[in-house]
């Protein structure tokens, strides 16, 4: 029934009528306010209180393309050997092409010589394209690197520092860096180890030599790479 049509069968007189929607309207604001009372109880017993201070919501998300121009991409090996390193961006490893200057002569270098210059390359300042699409590298100059010593694997290369002292960014660029390289023999395992020990002491797991591969975890999850390899017997 409309509110502004009278019912006909209605007997209740007109100024009763009119007071029955006030005292309606003003239950249902009570009923309203007791609500409300409660409410304010309730989130007060929560321990929610208001604050000014800014909530810190994380990290904005990455606009970073990850993507470089064509002539960047592809640059022109004129002057050396076009290779692939593995530089960070946007928390994953990355493919990125650079031009690896090799010490001249006829013969092709050695394994560590080719470690080293990959190494090297990890270890320059970014170009100017590459920072623009957000591309990083974590390694450090305080990196080195050499070939096996006596009794290591074939393609075992070594560090100044045990891999699992490094970054584990650091070490997933490495890893795959190296991997399928003639720094580790083509091979798709990379076989790592600290200063090798010195000449009559003991050391620990075959000089504490860790097989690590470049997988698709490891690339999209560089953060695990500490606990990606594999301690050799």
């Amino acid at each position: 029934m409309s509110p502004r049509t009278a019912d006909p069968h209605d007997t209740e007189p007109p100024g009763l009528a009119r007071r029955g929607p006030r005292r309606a309207l003003g239950a249902r604001a009570a009923t309203l306010g007791v609500f409300g009372a409660v409410a304010a109880l309730l989130v007060a017993g929560c321990g929610i209180r208001s604050t000014s201070v800014p909530v810190d919501a994380g990290a904005a998300p990455s606009r970073a393309s990850c993507r470089l121009p064509g002539s960047a991409a592809s640059p022109r090996a004129t002057d050396g050997v076009a290779v692939t390193v593995q530089l960070v961006c946007s928390a994953q490893l990355l493919p990125v092409r650079r031009v690896l200057r090799l010490p001249k002569g006829d013969q092709a270098p050695r394994p560590d010589e080719f470690a080293r210059a990959l190494l090297n390359q990890l270890q320059q300042p970014e170009s100017a394209a590459e920072t623009k699409a957000g591309f990083s590298s974590e390694v450090g100059s305080w990196v080195r690197v050499s070939g096996p010593t006596k009794g290591d694997p074939a393609g075992t290369l070594r560090l100044n520092r045990e891999p699992d002292e490094l970054p584990p960014y650091a070490l997933a660029q490495l890893v795959c860096t190296f991997a399928e390289t003639p720094a580790v023999g083509s091979r798709r395992a990379v076989v790592l180890g600290g200063p090798a020990a010195p000449e009559g002491e003991d050391a620990l797991g075959a000089g504490g030599l860790k097989r690590y591969e470049c997988g698709t975890e490891l690339r999209t999850r560089p953060e695990s790479a500490q606990s990606s390899g594999t301690l050799l017997e």
